[in-house]
């Protein structure tokens, strides 16, 4: 039972991931719509990217993790 138990808190804990960087993403995607163009760089888009790919990394380990 204990095993069970683990599992489903590694679950809860990556359902918590998940919606803190897809938050994280919200915001990030916000911003670049809303800041002046001069002020959008190559820096804030790079960060984005890897709050997407983080997203996805994060998301397929969950989906994983509740079939296994």
């Amino acid at each position: 039972m204990q095993g069970k138990r683990s599992t489903g808190e590694f679950i809860a804990k990556l359902c918590i991931v998940v919606e803190e960087i897809d938050e994280t993403v919200y915001w990030l995607e916000l911003l670049t719509e809303i800041l002046p163009p001069n002020f959008k760089n190559d820096k804030l888009k790079n960060i984005l990217k890897e709050a997407e790919e983080l997203l996805y990394i994060f998301s397929s380990s969950r989906k994983t993790a509740k079939i296994n």
